[in-house]
């Protein structure tokens, strides 16, 4: 059933996110999430599914606030980095710490600042609910998607 589930979901695209924490010593931690959306208008909510297995998971399940970057489509290198869980993810640049505290992807898309308005248990993810708090909105572009077990990108919108 899990092989078989894995290959339905995987016809599913999905936008590349990567969400970012900082633990109490201000260390950032993140991870690439594909189970990302919108959850409310009002209040702006969103989710992000945090697997129970990755490293940084105890950090988002203590933070009271985390950030999501929405990745365009020449970052799935960077994606691939923090979906690895031996890789020196922060090494090399390319991250802003934001005046609330948050490190976000320099160039991403867009970036959304969040605290934490719930967590749920979701089997083998913790699914975080965030309340929107800032949000930054850069140029134009297209994003990178994931579908089939492979990176593609959509033409960007005008």
């Amino acid at each position: 059933m899990t092989d078989q589930f894995k290959d339905v979901m995987a016809r599913f695209p999905t936008g590349v996110t990567i969400a970012t924490a900082t633990d109490r010593d201000g260390t950032p931690h993140g991870l690439t999430i594909s189970s990302f959306c919108s959850v409310s208008l009002e209040p702006p909510l969103v989710l992000a599914c945090v697997a129970k297995s990755a490293t940084c998971h105890p950090v988002f399940a203590r933070t009271d606030r985390f950030a999501i970057s929405i990745l365009h489509q020449d970052q799935s290198d960077l994606a691939l980095r923090f979906a690895d869980r031996t890789a020196r993810k922060f090494g090399g640049g390319g991250f802003l710490r934001t005046d609330r505290g948050n490190v976000v992807v320099a160039d991403a898309l867009a970036t959304l600042e969040c605290t934490v308005h719930s967590r749920h248990d979701g089997g083998d993810h913790t699914i975080l609910v965030g309340e929107v708090v800032g949000q930054t909105l850069a140029a134009a572009g297209a994003p990178v998607v994931y579908v089939d077990r492979r990176f593609a990108a959509l033409a960007p919108t005008s």
